[in-house]
């Protein structure tokens, strides 16, 4: 399966969107979502968008809605991740839209911004399972309270980790795995096992994953890294105890080699590799990496939480995809339709199969846990589920140049964690003032 964005995207286009997408983009005329009849009654063609790495999953859900009727077609088309942003505001200046897009949910923000999107908060607002979605993905569609899109599939962080190893070292995971202290004690014990063994594993050359693991660390502190809303937003890095305490335990597991050595140069590329080879014992990934490409034997010594911050609580990235249709849609009442199916249960619990997470609580049913062990966690702490609503994410987080590589490689690596997060202050705040509509 091929990576997810955290991997490989490097989105750099914000001034480029915004010279593509001017403030009259909002003259693209918008559905009347409120008609009678739709979403119900529609018909003909719908041209549906996708991200590349997401292609699969979605082609699953589309071959399954086009045979359930003979009404509406949805024809799919792929565009690569790094191209969509930039291929998507063409589109829009040009006045030739895709019905529905399948987009990466923290890209959402930079179309809601512009006024690309359809306001879809009548319809979401009916859905008889609306509490149920993602809180996080939801968010990264919504603005003044109005949603203009709804969560698809979810992509989230969580804590791996290797049973057999832990019992080797004869600990209890659940003790283990709440806060900083009991990960460092297991990562120290997990270590001492020798033959190979390490305590914890994580890419840290690769941009996009630090911030999918990294991050919700400091979430589960309550002590978000970007403050303000939109428009008037700063960095919280230099005064930021769960930035410096979570840098701070790198450090030291780095500084004890209980991290393989190939950590440094770890650019995404075997990611996860390592853990699935069982010389891993605490493992921050998704789903997909951790369990899904592994054996059916090392997933049965596997088991997983969402990740703690220092003192206690849990988070995860609200990564994935929302679905968004696009003013001047000319399908927008099919487009609906084919995103309503996307949400029924039975598409939703399927998604593990492809390497997704359902973004509606109520997929954990008996049978789904049953099946998809390792794809519960999320759901059962969907409440811990965030991203922040930024403008410049990308610029931030995604891009190998980013200020976030560059503080953690600093603190981590350098060992200089007053200067990265010094540096990284500065950077924040400079990225985020240039970001602001």
């Amino acid at each position: 399966m091929e990576l997810h964005r955290r991997t490989l995207l490097a989105l750099g286009g914000l001034a480029g969107l915004s010279a593509l997408l001017p403030s009259c983009a909002s003259q693209l005329p918008e559905a009347d979502v409120t008609a009678a009849g739709f979403g119900q009654d529609a018909t003909g063609t719908v041209r549906l968008w996708c991200r590349a790495a997401t292609v699969v999953g979605v082609r699953q859900v589309v071959d399954a809605f086009n045979a359930s009727q003979d009404a509406v077609t949805v024809e799919v088309t792929p565009v690569l991740d790094g191209q969509y942003v930039t291929k998507l505001a063409t589109a829009i200046r040009g006045g030739n839209v895709p019905d529905i897009v399948d987009i990466d949910d923290i890209n959402s923000m930079l179309f809601i911004y512009r006024d690309s999107f359809t306001d879809l908060t009548p319809l979401v607002q009916q859905l008889g399972f609306a509490d149920q979605l993602n809180p996080g993905q939801l968010a990264l569609a919504t603005r003044d309270e109005k949603h203009y899109g709804v969560p698809y599939i979810a992509d989230n962080s969580a804590l791996f980790y290797n049973t057999e190893l832990f019992e080797k070292a004869g600990l209890d995971p659940a003790d283990h795995t709440q806060d900083f202290d009991g990960l460092l004690e297991a990562a120290r014990a997990i270590g001492a096992l020798g033959d190979g063994t390490y305590g914890w594993s994580v890419d840290g050359n690769a941009a996009g994953i630090l911030g999918f693991v990294v991050q919700p660390h400091i979430w589960a502190a309550k002590a978000p890294n970007i403050v303000g809303d939109v428009g008037e937003q700063r960095g919280s890095i230099a005064d930021n105890d769960a930035v410096r305490r979570t840098f701070e335990l790198y450090r030291t597991m780095w500084d004890e080699k209980l991290m393989p050595q190939g950590n440094f140069s770890g650019d995404g590329s075997r990611w996860g590799a390592d853990f699935r080879d069982g010389t891993v014992g605490l493992f921050p990934a998704n789903f997909s990496v951790a369990a899904l490409n592994a054996s059916e034997e090392m997933r049965a010594k596997t088991g997983v939480v969402l990740l703690p911050g220092p003192d206690g609580g849990r988070a995860t990235f609200a990564g994935g995809d929302n679905l968004c249709i696009p003013r001047g849609a000319a399908n927008a009442s099919g487009a609906w339709q084919f995103a309503r199916f996307a949400l029924d249960l039975p598409q939703q619990e399927n998604l593990p199969a492809g390497g997704y997470i359902p973004v509606r609580s109520d997929a954990a049913t008996e049978q789904y846990r049953e099946k998809f062990p390792l794809a519960v966690a999320p759901l059962d702490g969907i409440a811990g589920a965030y991203a922040p609503t930024t403008l410049a994410y990308n610029l931030l987080f995604n891009q190998q140049d980013s200020p976030w590589i560059a503080a953690f490689r600093r603190a981590v690596f350098d060992g200089d964690l007053d200067g990265a997060l010094a540096q990284g202050q500065k950077d924040f705040d400079r990225i985020l003032e240039q970001a602001q509509l």
